[in-house]
């Protein structure tokens, strides 16, 4: 568990998924005023899938005094992630980074995906992998700001909408230090 101010990161409970649900929807509401209806309806739904469904392998919250402000979700493979394994992406992936407008600037995004990383390091993973389009334009400034390089050949076309992939290589190493620190203080 992480901890910035008063900010604390950590695993989802199954009670949360409500609350991480008012979140993404609070946050990805902003795209239904650019989307098409009918785009925005497949979107919001495949987001309610995603977190009622059980193929994360984690579940990210931030909160904040006792209120769920953020999460993010873990997947191993992009045919969990997606139902798409001809992306051929065997190591983790990140989906629906949400962070509570109200809390926008404070660090929250940044925290979850460091704790999306540990957890993949944890995994034994090389990199972390997401995917994003150009409308996500503050998204892709911190991803890259946080070491994400592109992996074009991961795009996924979805209709006229170029989703891009990026990837952050991990420091295998370091996952096997952090795992014996884990184990020793545990």
């Amino acid at each position: 568990m992480n901890h910035s101010a008063e900010i604390v990161i950590r695993e989802a409970a199954e009670a949360d998924r409500e609350a991480i649900a008012g979140v993404l929807l609070e946050a990805y509401s902003e795209y239904s005023a650019v989307l098409p209806e009918p785009f925005w309806v497949e979107y919001r739904d495949s987001i309610l899938d995603s977190v009622h469904g059980n193929a994360p392998v984690s579940r990210i919250v931030a909160e904040l005094d006792g209120q769920i402000i953020g999460s993010v979700l873990l997947f191993t493979s992009s045919e969990a992630a997606y139902g798409r394994p001809e992306l051929g992406i065997h190591t983790p992936i990140i989906r629906l980074l949400a962070v509570s407008p109200a809390v926008r600037g404070r660090g929250v995004a940044r925290l979850l995906i460091s704790e999306a990383a540990r957890q993949s390091v944890l995994l034994g993973a090389a990199s972390l992998n997401l995917h994003t389009s150009d409308m996500m334009a503050s998204a892709i400034r911190l991803y890259e700001k946080l070491g994400f390089q592109r992996a074009y050949e991961t795009d996924i076309k979805n209709g006229d909408t170029l989703v891009k992939g990026y990837r952050l290589e991990l420091p295998v190493s370091a996952g096997v230090q952090t795992q014996q620190t884990s184990t020793s203080t545990a």
